[in-house]
């Protein structure tokens, strides 16, 4: 989806703009897939959303993200949909899961943004959402991650999900801990699959 609205415009290359400034740059290459799921983590900031923005940005990549539906509605609802959000309805009474797995299938590209940690205050557990969201879509998992020290983004593996969350699960714990032992946050997830 393009940003159409002057204000998501404005503040899509704003945010890219602060990007380069500080001296960011990312490591990788896009997937081939046109859909997929990109884990980022780990979730410290509110700045990673500008990370992520210029990181994919370089890539040619153009990101969603999903966002209560709440926050669609008048006056933000243009602003929201033109930076790539995707509104879903998280009551229990309707699965957001399948809300998005929908939005996978009308769409011919998605290339969906989820910290699976949730929030930037998370102890290093992961929700497993972005794991059912892939699987039940038919979509890979992209791995990425930012580290701040050194002002790099990187884009890792691509993992199809098998259906044995803890297994892969395994594999996901295992290529953040190597690709980035000093990260403590990733150790949670060792437990998590263990």
């Amino acid at each position: 989806m393009t940003a159409t609205s002057l204000s998501s415009r404005l503040v899509r290359r704003i945010l890219i703009g602060i990007y380069r400034l500080r001296g960011w740059h990312i490591d990788g290459r896009p997937p081939p897939d046109k859909k997929f799921v990109l884990v980022g983590a780990p979730h410290t900031s509110n700045w990673d959303f500008a990370v992520f923005l210029g990181a994919v940005d370089e890539l040619g990549i153009n990101p969603s993200y999903l966002g209560k539906h709440s926050l669609f509605l008048w006056p933000l609802r243009r602003f929201m949909l033109d930076m790539g959000g995707i509104p879903v309805d998280r009551s229990k009474s309707a699965n957001y899961v399948e809300q998005v797995v929908a939005e996978f299938a009308r769409r011919d590209e998605l290339a969906l943004v989820i910290a699976p940690e949730g929030t930037r205050h998370s102890d290093g557990r992961w929700k497993s959402g972005f794991y059912h969201i892939a699987r039940g879509a038919g979509v890979p998992i992209v791995l990425a991650w930012i580290d701040r020290n050194r002002r790099l983004g990187a884009i890792g593996p691509v993992i199809w999900p098998s259906g044995d969350y803890r297994a892969d699960l395994e594999r996901i714990a295992t290529f953040y801990r190597e690709a980035w032992p000093e990260q403590a946050r990733f150790k949670q997830i060792d437990r998590q699959a263990s």
